[in-house]
């Protein structure tokens, strides 16, 4: 059996070189799911800015709702009181 001398500059070379291998792979996946977030992040941007725009054309196209409800039961309490103090 041989003797590994771990002062080898050989030694020390192959175990940096080992290192260097391992830690350009873990900074690979890093960059990877990196990348995956902020693609996820940029589609949620998306359909949040999507729905702002659903939510914003459903107001307008509701505000009439109101005002014309409004009219009526103002129409509607006016008539009641006119029937009310002409009888």
């Amino acid at each position: 059996m041989m003797e590994i001398d771990r002062n080898d500059p050989v030694m020390v070379a192959l175990e940096l070189e080992r290192l260097r291998g391992t830690l350009e792979a873990g900074f690979a996946r890093a960059d990877g799911a990196l990348a995956l977030l902020v693609q996820r992040s940029d589609q949620t941007d998306k359909q949040l800015a999507d729905h702002e725009a659903r939510l914003d054309a459903l107001e307008r196209s509701r505000w009439p709702l109101a005002s014309i409800t409004a009219v009526t039961a103002t129409a509607g309490f006016t008539l009641a009181l006119w029937q009310a103090v002409g009888r």
